[in-house]
């Protein structure tokens, strides 16, 4: 192995926040406020296999993260960080990496080709390395946002992390190529937000549901479900809290879990526990949609406000539900065994409300297409102030938590309250929105809606993979806008989504076919879909879409949970007049950085070579 030149740790030495540690001794303490007590509260395995860990504290006062990175077994460094879709180009991220002979901690960056390069800025501060029982742990922290361009701004919603080892001694930090190392990915919302968890009642029971000893499929994905039911007898109740059950062992592979309750309609629902997507899966399990509980890796129990709690049991309530499990095994590791799910705390001391789930958003139509090739094409579903003046009560609703829903194109997902024609507050918004992690999200600020009021949920999606126009609906290649909101009290209305007047979309149809020489057919007999399929995808087709998505009356589904319409003309309605919009958030920061190195000198730990 070659040994740095002076010249190298001359280079080393001008950038002062490079930290030499030692792989021997291991052991710091900078000068360095230390994280809190019970200092990281949130967890989660990054590679498949669980050798690598990260743990984690939010400070709102400070606006910093504290992260605990814990490395079972240590080959020659480690690079973590975070991009703007799980990309290891033009990542930001921190590195531990030795020559073979010192060890060093250092902030850095990688290019759009992977290339890794020393950060001049060092925003990443390490508090500590030592050995630990379980492995290497490092600690250290960033603030939100660090002002340097070359960093990643922590936000609320989805954050992707990313993940390499390497598994050689590197001359320099220029010298690493995250082409070249066993990389990877994993989806946390690290802004958890900071809410006093409620008391529980004295007479709150708990009820597991579980998958049933499963043998874990050696294959990427799969979607177990398996279907469960309440006691004979099971009188109406309030779950008050659910929380995670995760096997030992396979905290890596559970993903994410959800339990639904089926539809009342059936008396009796069959037996079934396996792939959801299995040829001997009954059909009459697709009527098991009502969402009782959802959790995705690195979240924690979820709480209901002390006043609400979500029903179950009871008359009018089916006795069956079904549990879905999502296995990530891109290993396609064998022989685990699974009995993860989901425990439910629920009182029979019913509370003063109901809480009830409201679908925003736009309605599961192909009248609402993303064209193909497409970057961050736009759709918006409204929730219009006819609707809420009519199926709110006077005293208006209070939303508390959110679920966003898309389908594979979704990059990005917004739902605003509209007061007034202003816009007034964000009820939840994601900038880095995956639909590979999608959860129940308890909102840092419930947020009071009142008759009269708009919802606007807007969807970004990107096409650029597909040759096809992707409409809207319910198979997984076509697309959904959707936010499931949690609120209380519990209302009739379920569905509060719109979608284009389909009159005006077959007018779209004849302009492209009059002013582009194709043959669209617009005949009756071609389904949307199809006339989809034969646009010719050029700009004028691709801009008069857009505006036309932008201006044309809607149809809305201002819908009862027995899924009829409250009464009143929801055709042809015009899209709700917003005056004022929200300000985008505003950097303070400087403007100008001095992207100089510091001129701090190297800390150096440990002595001596081991």
């Amino acid at each position: 192995m070659q040994v740095p030149s002076p010249s190298t740790r001359e280079a080393a030495s001008m950038y002062g926040t490079v930290v030499a540690i030692f792989l021997v001794i291991l052991v710091a303490t900078l000068q360095s406020s230390a994280p809190p007590e019970n200092p990281f509260p949130y967890r989660v395995p990054l590679d498949p296999e669980g050798s690598l860990e990260l743990s984690w504290n939010v400070s709102y006062a400070q606006k910093t993260v504290h992260f605990q990175l814990l490395v079972q077994e240590l080959k020659a460094g480690v690079l973590f960080g975070m991009s703007d879709r799980g990309e290891l180009e033009n990542a930001d991220l921190v590195v531990l990496w030795t020559d073979g002979d010192s060890t060093y901690f250092g902030d850095a960056w990688s290019d759009q080709r992977g290339q890794i390069h020393l950060d001049s800025r060092q925003d990443y501060q390490l508090l500590r390395a030592r050995r630990t029982p379980e492995g290497l742990s490092l600690i250290f922290k960033r603030p939100f946002d660090t002002c340097d361009p070359k960093d990643y701004l922590i936000e609320d919603g989805t954050v992707h992390l990313v993940y390499g080892v390497l598994e050689e001694p590197f001359r320099t930090l220029e010298a690493i190529n995250t082409s070249g190392l066993q990389t990877g990915l994993q989806r946390v919302q690290l802004l958890k937000p900071s809410i006093p968890i409620p008391a529980l009642p004295v007479d709150t029971h708990t009820m597991e549901i579980r998958t049933p000893d499963v043998l874990i499929p050696d294959q990427p994905t799969t979607y177990w479900c398996h279907i469960t039911e309440l006691p004979d007898g099971f009188s109406r109740h309030h779950i008050v809290m659910y929380e995670p059950i995760v096997t030992k062992g396979n905290e890596a592979l559970v993903h994410h879990m959800e339990v639904f309750q089926c539809a009342a309609q059936f008396e009796t629902f069959p037996q079934f526990s396996g792939p959801c997507d299995s040829k001997m899966k009954p059909g009459r399990l697709n009527y098991c949609r009502h969402v009782l509980a959802a959790w995705a890796l690195g979240a924690k129990a979820f709480y209901y406000p002390e006043e609400a709690g979500l029903a179950f049991g009871g008359a009018g309530s089916s006795r069956f539900l079904r549990l879905e499990v999502h296995y990530h095994n891109p290993l396609k590791i064998q022989g685990r065994r699974d009995s993860s799910g989901i425990r439910l705390h629920y009182t029979a001391t019913l509370r003063r409300f109901d809480a009830g789930i409201m679908e925003l958003g736009l309605v599961y139509s192909p009248v609402m297409a993303i064209p193909p090739r497409e970057t961050a094409f736009v759709l918006t579903g409204y929730c219009t102030d006819k609707c809420t003046q009519l199926a709110l009560p006077p005293s208006g609703i209070h939303i508390f938590a959110s679920q966003l829903h898309t389908h594979l194109t979704g990059r990005k997902v917004v739902t605003v309250l509209v007061r007034d024609g202003r816009e007034t507050e964000i009820v939840n918004r994601d900038d880095h929105y995956s639909p590979h992690f999608q959860e129940i999200r308890m909102l840092k600020k419930t947020v009071s809606v009142r008759p009269g009021d708009v919802l606007v949920t807007s969807c970004t999606y990107n096409t650029e993979d597909r040759e096809l126009a992707t409409v809207g609906g319910f198979g997984i290649l076509e697309e959904m806008c959707v936010n499931y909101v949690h609120y209380y009290p519990q209302t009739q209305l379920e569905v509060c989504k719109s979608t284009v007047d389909p009159g005006f979309l077959r007018e779209y149809f004849h302009l492209v076919n009059r002013f582009n020489g194709e043959e669209v057919c617009t005949c009756p007999q071609a389904s949307v879909p199809e006339q989809f399929a034969a646009v010719p995808w050029n700009s004028f087709n691709r801009d008069v879409l857009r505006a036309l998505y932008g201006f044309a009356p809607i149809s809305m589904h201002c819908n009862k949970s027995s899924a009829v319409r409250f009464q009143g003309e929801w055709n042809r309605q015009p899209l709700p007049e917003i005056i004022s919009k929200l300000e985008e958030p505003t950097s303070h920061c400087p403007a100008s950085q001095d992207q100089s190195p510091s001129s701090h000198p190297v800390v150096n730990i440990g002595g001596g070579k081991g």
